[in-house]
């Protein structure tokens, strides 16, 4: 055993230093020399102090990353000091050690909100497996206040979300659109947002006080869709038991987002031409027009030259909507995106479901980076729900990400596929599995021995081992 009361079976390079500012409160002058020499090896930037008192002070004037504290001080004790700092809603996290293990203690070191309570001798790769844990939250958590800024001075556009080129674009596409009166078209994939940017137009028009009535083409049935976009008189067929107003009127003013546009019947779309040009319509059943003011924007997650070309789309309503086009990309072709995207959806689902998460840690940020999103934003969304529920609290970690995002079933290679061939030898398969997984969490040891089972020692151990492996001879 070590002076410094850490135990140790290998002392490991100094391979990716964290640089932390850790604040060691030891009334034993030597103890604290030794722990504060083992930290700064390990690439941290260490302060001693002997007194809580002395650490108080520290904590006031700089405040450190984070406080290890031996629970027996000559003035006070470490709990104290813990819960002094947590009076001052102080969020710096605190590990406190002690030679004598108590339940009692442990219990109310817990209480009063310490990240661990160690039981000296310390051991090396444990604890240093626990400051690197502790390094990825406070690096997550300052990304977070970063997103946060972001969000608060830089929110995007009316409901719309983003920062990439490709949305900065869109930005001001939308903003075209909100100042005329011009039909359009919105193209892109499921889940991209085209509602989303439709109701940005209206909010950001002079339609705003108006009403925004959204129909989705293909979730009504044939049958019934004239009756929907119409209205209908009372008699008209069965079940038409009072007079019904159609979409056109219930938007009268506003702005009717057609969703789908290629999936409404092709026999109905010259009907919904000449409504178009005429502004008038007539209820089913009906003989008195009706007047009406209507925007209209229309929505496909199909090329509309191929909806024409395969007879979905007739070619002239495609010219009457489509004076402008404006195609949303993808989330892959966003990925910059993403985390913006995620906060934002974090903080929905707190309030939604009264949860107190703070974000995501850096490994689950990366775990949503490597997935294809073939769901785009609408899936993120419901991604992040879900991990929020999960969660509850705190930050949300790769284990609360659902089991398709952390297995086999990511839609692209990067996203944590290996694919091994038949005859593989053991000690390759294991060796691409760790090095994937570790690619795969953003190089957090700490975090490829959790989702593998093993202890960061393990992981170490044969990390230094294929390196030796690659060494040439001599």
């Amino acid at each position: 055993m070590r002076r410094d009361g850490i135990r140790s079976s290998r002392e490991p390079a100094v391979d990716e230093p964290t640089g932390l500012a850790i604040l060691v409160v030891e009334d034993d002058e030597a103890m604290c020399e030794a722990v504060s020499a083992r930290l700064e090896s390990w690439g941290h930037k260490v302060t001693g102090v002997g007194d809580a008192e002395a650490a108080y002070a520290m904590i006031q004037n700089a405040p450190p990353d984070l406080v290890l504290a031996d629970v027996v001080l000559p003035d006070s004790s470490g709990i104290d000091l813990l819960s002094r700092m947590r009076e001052d809603e102080s969020r710096i996290p605190v590990v406190l050690m002690t030679a004598h293990a108590e339940v009692d203690l442990a219990v109310e070191a817990m209480k009063q909100g310490a990240r661990d309570f160690l039981t000296k001798p310390v051991e090396a790769e444990h604890l240093r497996s626990l400051i690197e844990v502790i390094g990825e939250d406070l690096r997550s958590k300052a990304n977070i206040r970063e997103l946060e800024e972001r969000l608060s001075s830089q929110p995007g556009l009316g409901r719309l979300v983003g920062g990439s080129p490709a949305m900065l674009e869109i930005f001001e596409l939308v903003r075209l659109l909100a100042r005329n009166e011009a039909s359009a078209i919105l193209g892109g994939e499921s889940g991209t947002g085209k509602e989303l940017v439709a109701r940005s137009i209206h909010e950001l028009s002079g339609r705003a006080r108006r009403p925004f009535v959204a129909l989705n083409c293909a979730a009504i049935p044939a049958g019934l869709i004239e009756s929907e976009l119409f209205g209908h008189v009372k008699g008209a067929f069965t079940g038409a038991t009072r007079d019904r107003p159609g979409c056109f009127e219930l938007a009268d003013g506003g702005i009717l987002l057609l969703d789908e546009i290629a999936e409404m019947p092709i026999e109905l779309q010259p009907k919904l031409l000449r409504i178009l040009e005429d502004g008038r319509a007539t209820r089913v059943g009906g003989s008195k027009e009706v007047a009406f003011d209507v925007r209209v924007l229309a929505a496909t997650n199909m090329n509309p030259e191929t909806a024409i070309r395969e007879g979905k789309l007739r070619e002239d309503l495609y010219y009457r909507l489509a004076v402008f086009q404006l195609n949303l990309p993808p989330l892959r072709q966003r990925r910059d995106d993403i985390p913006l995207l995620a906060h934002a959806f974090v903080r929905e689902s707190n309030r939604k479901h009264d949860c107190e998460v703070e974000g995501l840690q850096e490994a689950a940020l990366q775990t949503l980076y490597d997935y294809g999103w073939p769901g785009n934003v609408r899936e993120l969304r419901n991604v992040i729900e879900r991990s929020v529920i999960v969660a509850g609290r705190g930050l949300v970690e790769p284990s609360h990400l659902p089991p398709f995002l952390r297995g086999v079933e990511a839609s692209e290679p990067s996203g944590g596929v290996i694919v091994l061939e038949m005859g593989t030898p053991a000690r390759e398969a294991e060796k691409r599995l760790i090095l994937r997984t570790l690619e795969h969490v953003g190089q957090n040891k700490a975090e490829a021995a959790r989702q593998l089972g093993l202890d960061v020692k393990t992981i170490r151990n044969k990390l230094a081992r294929y390196a030796a492996d690659e060494e040439p001879e001599t």
